[in-house]
């Protein structure tokens, strides 16, 4: 049944380093009940190569099932691979899948969690493990853990604490969820005594999972006022749907859930609202980024059911799927999802009160989104047509007065209508990825717009760098006052426009591409105004030079920059800002060494240079880059060595470096303790052998490091060696 920690056993497992480093081969499939093969193979090829430092095979989106399966087949022919598929909900799943995995004797290992035992008997697997609920004292050793953050249950509630704990029935996600509800109150006994009167003696009887649904519908009750809604948001998005943090709190803002508090933007408090959801363990952190911030979230499975019933009693919103096809009810938001529902367009054209409409998973455009005037959804706030098939949008566009969100991020249209200078509440425009390359000149009327996202990546520069298209702005762009996120912006259309993005004070993060150097200074004057900017990318036009220097007034809340383009030297400004944590430079062919500057910047997580230096060796000097963990060298031909010295680098965990061909192996990286992985690129076979356990004359400087990878291109096909 659903809480008792399959996949977070599978997932600790998965993890583990011993299993790491034994399959170079891995990848985790999350398939619930609405997969879809293609989906499911297109994931497992991405994982693959993504795990190998490999670039995914062109066309693969295009492939059907059996080129897909072939191309799997092919793959994994002679590699020793371990997959896990977790949730897995039919058998016909599991009888198709095994077809197209080979068995070699490799030593390879397939894992799947279901709740459902016929799987199990029918597949015949050759270990199986029932988890069982929690025995009681782990229960209330987990219970502690989240309510009292790892310390003593306080004498005056343990008599309560126990009573709780024993009615979560050894559930683990109960537990949890519980525990993190109780660990946002005061420790006071009769708050405490209230929350466990509430439980009702129902929490006891059968079945188990009514039990836990009042256990988690508690969890919610619990909630306060403005995180409820929040919260009842996640039904809207498919099962097992893992969503980006930063589309969420957009979405959030559009539909008026979020709150301002002074000294705050609204995203910022909006952060806090996703923080204590994650906190009271109602939502999942399902991926981090580079530097430790919240990329994606999600709901377990078991916790959307709940969510959802809820969401459909209170008419906040429905999902409309194939399978839907007798609700005739009133709803405020739509989901549309998988494939072309002709009862679910029907049912969205009777509900003319409609407030939101979100659309996944779509074969095809439903009509009433292209064929019939917007004009029958006057009220609606967020529109999001994210990898919809859409190709162009309706003229009438502007009749949606009260829109506050549109996304046609990943579609095929390539022009705005006009009429969207009429849409006077929109507070974010995300063009990302489509093939919009100009905004028209009446964007500049939308005085409520907080997020304008329209760039594209067209090539890649290795395996962590690529290049952006950007979009092309008319004047008037500065006063949108109110704008937290511009980027990209073409900058080689005249001085004009970037004169204006000075008057944007409010800036969090811009990108700028195509930057002229006789325009660098006025960019820097611009960038002068931006006291909170957070994130800044800026690349000059055919990689020419970057003229930064004279920034007087750097943002101190910069937390990540790029910059490509030459550099006769760093920008002086560049220590500055305390708080940065990522650096990219890209095609800079610095003349000098930059880690004297560099790592001197005290709080940089991760570092990444392509074809930036054009000298022989990196000094990394005692005390320097004190808490970076990722460091990824591409590109610098001429580098022969990297010179660490005793007490640099004291806690980097990554490192990469690419075509080097004249590189000695780093005698230094044996001073790296923490090293956990290294991976070397296109380096010749020598420098590889070199390493080997057996008569490699420089393994002794390796050996500390768990995972080191080398990765050679032989014609159209990659290799990858590892040294374990």
């Amino acid at each position: 049944m659903g809480g008792l920690g399959k996949t977070t056993l599978a997932k600790n497992v998965y993890d583990n380093n011993k299993v790491v480093d034994r399959f170079v081969c891995r990848a985790w499939i999350t398939v619930s009940q609405s997969f879809k093969m293609e989906m499911v193979l297109q994931n497992m090829i991405k994982q693959f190569y993504e795990t190998m430092k490999k670039p995914i095979p062109e066309g693969m989106d295009a492939m059907d099932v059996i080129s897909l399966s072939g191309l799997l087949k092919k793959y994994l022919e002679d590699k020793r691979y371990a997959i896990v598929f977790d949730d897995v909900w039919g058998l016909e799943f599991w009888e198709f899948i095994k077809s197209v995995l080979p068995d070699k004797g490799t030593g390879s290992r397939i894992v799947i969690t279901t709740r459902h035992v016929d799987i199990v008997r029918e597949s015949r697997f050759h270990h199986v493990y029932n988890l069982q609920p929690l025995l009681p004292e782990r229960s209330w050793e987990l219970f502690c853990k989240k309510a009292f953050q790892g310390s003593r249950c306080p004498s005056e509630l343990e008599k309560i604490s126990i009573d709780i704990v024993k009615r979560c029935a050894g559930l683990p996600l109960a537990i949890v969820a519980i525990g993190g509800a109780l660990a946002t109150k005061q420790n006071n006994k009769l708050e405490w005594q209230k929350f466990n009167e509430s439980l009702g003696s129902q929490l006891e009887s059968n079945p188990r999972l009514e039990s836990i649904t009042k256990i988690l519908s508690l969890s919610y009750n619990d909630l306060p006022h403005h995180l409820k809604p929040c919260f009842l948001y996640f039904a809207i998005f498919p099962e097992d749907y893992s969503i980006n943090r930063a589309k969420l709190i957009r979405l959030w803002i559009a539909e008026g859930f979020v709150k301002g508090k002074k000294g705050m933007s609204l995203e910022q408090r909006a952060e806090e609202y996703l923080n204590e959801l994650i906190h009271r363990s109602l939502v999942q952190l399902s991926e981090e980024d580079d530097v430790g911030r919240i990329r994606r979230c999600k709901v377990h499975d078991l916790m959307r059911e709940i969510i959802l019933k809820k969401a459909e009693e209170l008419s906040f919103c429905h999902v409309l799927g194939d399978e839907d096809s007798s609700f005739n009810g009133k709803f405020r938001r739509g989901s549309v999802q998988k494939g072309t529902n002709t009862f679910a367009v029907e049912t969205i054209h009777r509900n003319g009160q409609i407030r939101s409409l979100l659309l996944f998973d779509i074969d095809a455009m439903p009509k009433i989104l292209t064929g019939i005037s917007f004009t029958n959804f006057k009220l609606l706030k967020v529109l999001d047509f994210e990898d919809a098939p859409l190709y162009s949008v309706p003229k009438d566009l502007g009749h949606l007065f009260h829109l506050r969100y549109l996304s046609l991020r990943g579609t095929k249209v390539k022009m705005l209508p006009k009429s969207i200078g009429k849409l006077q509440n929109l507070q974010t425009l995300d063009l990302k990825q489509s093939l919009v390359d100009a905004l028209p000149v009446e964007i500049k009327k939308l005085k409520k717009l907080r997020h304008i996202l329209a760039y594209s990546y067209h090539s890649t520069l290795g395996v962590r760098f690529s290049t952006v298209r950007g979009v092309h702005i008319g004047e008037g762009i500065g006063s949108i006052l109110d704008l937290q996120k511009l980027c990209h912006v073409e900058a080689n259309k005249g001085r004009g426009i970037i004169e204006e993005l000075g008057k944007l004070r409010q800036l969090r993060r811009l990108g700028i591409v195509n930057l002229l150097e006789e325009d660098g200074p006025i960019m820097c004057a611009s960038i002068s105004n931006m006291k909170y900017l957070e994130s800044l990318a800026i690349s000059s036009k055919d990689d020419g030079i970057l003229n930064l220097q004279t920034i007087s007034d750097p943002p101190r809340y910069l937390r990540t920059l790029t910059l490509q383009g030459g550099l006769s030297r760093l920008p002086d400004w560049l220590p500055v800002p305390r708080s940065l944590v990522r650096v990219d430079l890209i095609n800079t062919r610095l003349s000098y060494d930059p880690m004297e500057v560099l790592q001197a910047l005290p709080n940089l997580l991760e570092l990444n240079l392509n074809n930036a230096y054009g000298g022989e060796c990196f000094c990394f000097t005692e005390l320097g880059f004190q808490k970076l963990k990722v460091l990824v060298l591409y590109d610098m031909k001429g580098l022969k060595t990297l010179n660490i010295h005793e007490g640099a680098l004291p806690v980097l965990e990554s490192l990469e470096i690419e075509p080097n061909p004249q590189m000695e192996v780093p005698f230094g990286i044996r001073l790296l303790k923490t090293l956990t992985r290294i991976d070397f690129f296109g380096m010749p076979i020598e420098f590889a052998s070199s390493m080997l356990a057996q008569d490699g004359q420089n393994y002794h400087i390796v050996e500390h490091v768990p995972n080191v990878f080398f990765h050679r291109s032989y014609a159209d096909d990659e290799m990858t060696l590892s040294l374990r």
